[in-house]
């Protein structure tokens, strides 16, 4: 299906768009992929709240001029999909996911605001643990020392109270 002139400028506003608000780009070479399982990549993609493309290069490329994305440019050819999030891991993630279990899918490459990555660093960055994982290590680590410092706080009374029971059995041994 042919674009007009008018629909290749809605398709280059509407990816610039979401480069503008964009944390990192990720491109990758589906060639011999089938439809059903790019439908398959679209729904996990989704689901992770990244935005995935298939386009022509030169809208793609079009749209990154005046990004911070711009240096990504040189790496536009060959049948690619985009994979656009606003959270820096993400759409690594969810490519490099996929195209472990899917030879067809080849990461190219990518790029963060101005800085270019290969796609040996695009998988490095697949391998970070995701914003919820850090946020939870984050507040294990602020809860432990109050969970420790309520634990001994706790002992005394405890220590207290046992060292009564103690002392009243001795005496129910002694009575006895």
């Amino acid at each position: 299906m042919s674009l007009n002139l008018e629909g290749k400028k809605e398709v280059v506003a509407e990816f610039s768009a979401r480069l503008a608000k964009a944390q990192t780009i990720v491109l990758a070479e589906y060639r011999g992929l089938p439809v059903e399982k790019i439908t398959q990549l679209r729904a996990k993609a989704r689901a992770s709240g990244v935005y995935l493309r298939v386009l022509k290069n030169t809208l793609a490329r079009r749209a990154v001029q005046g990004t911070p994305f711009e240096k990504l440019a040189d790496q536009m050819v060959g049948p690619l999909a985009y994979g656009v999030s606003d959270d820096p891991i993400a759409a690594a993630k969810v490519l490099h996911a996929y195209a472990k279990d899917n030879d067809k899918l080849v990461i190219k490459g990518g790029s963060m605001p101005n800085h270019v990555m290969s796609a040996k660093e695009i998988g490095a960055l697949a391998m970070l643990p995701g914003r919820e994982e850090l946020l939870a290590r984050l507040m294990g680590t602020m809860q432990a020392p109050v969970t420790k410092f309520v634990q001994t706080l706790n002992e005394v009374p405890g220590r207290f109270v046992r060292t009564l029971a103690a002392v009243r059995d001795q005496k129910a041994q002694q009575a006895a």
